[in-house]
């Protein structure tokens, strides 16, 4: 159990099944299938942020710049106010080596300190995890990069597909470990194949408790709602 303070994910239900929300300042990996609504999901954790008046950065691997802000005001999230003052978007691109390392292990540092970013994404983390190909300088690439994550004055959301061959590890099987919470996004399939529901787990919470129930959830036009009152089976 923790006495630390929690900060909001502000997605009802989610918030519930962490016990009030995320530890501030902890790492939390949301792992999810293609279609899951990751990046959702990291959004909402930001804009969230923004409502309370809080610094953040958005890092994509993947989406452009303009495609980020045209998904927010699709959903009705006026961030214009917050744009280049506390919301801060960064387009990395994952086949330029060079430059993505030293981006995320050396810059990022010294944008969250200089801006004062309490909110962090990175989507997907998996993206940066690629870039090194031997398993074992991967492994210690991101030691060193989550270590230097926790020395930061800041809350992180990292975001990572999920294993071609396992639903319930991340693409390269790393970030489950070194992150403090643990979230799945997944898609059950009823034996009679007449719905298909997306559920939503929390399978890992240090120094704290958390549900370990599976709740269906539904990304709608402006929120994601997670129902932690009904049950998928």
């Amino acid at each position: 159990m923790t006495t630390k303070k929690r900060i909001k994910m502000g997605i009802p239900g989610l918030d519930e099944m962490l016990e009030g929300g995320l530890i501030e300042n902890s790492i939390c990996a949301i792992i999810g299938t293609y279609g899951t609504g990751k990046t959702t999901f990291a959004l909402q954790y930001i804009f969230e942020g923004l409502k309370n008046g809080e610094k953040t950065i958005f890092i994509s691997l993947e989406e452009r710049v303009d495609e980020i802000y045209e998904n927010l005001l699709e959903r009705g999230w006026n961030v214009e106010p917050y744009r280049e003052k506390s919301l801060f978007i960064i387009k990395l691109d994952p086949t330029d080596f060079n430059i993505s390392i030293n981006s995320i292990k050396k810059d990022l540092p010294d944008l969250i300190k200089s801006i004062g970013a309490t909110r962090v994404a990175i989507d997907p983390i998996s993206l940066f995890e690629g870039l090194f190909d031997d398993l074992a300088v991967r492994r210690k690439e991101m030691f060193k990069f989550i270590e230097m994550m926790r020395d930061l004055n800041c809350s992180f959301i990292l975001t990572s597909e999920t294993h071609e061959e396992n639903n319930y590890s991340s693409k390269y099987g790393l970030i489950e470990y070194l992150a403090d919470t643990v979230i799945i996004l997944r898609y059950l399939r009823p034996s009679d194949l007449s719905e298909v529901h997306p559920a939503v787990e929390v399978v890992k919470m240090r120094r704290s408790a958390h549900s370990r129930e599976i709740k269906p959830y539904d990304i709608m036009q402006d929120r994601i709602n997670v129902y932690s009152d009904a049950s998928v089976f």
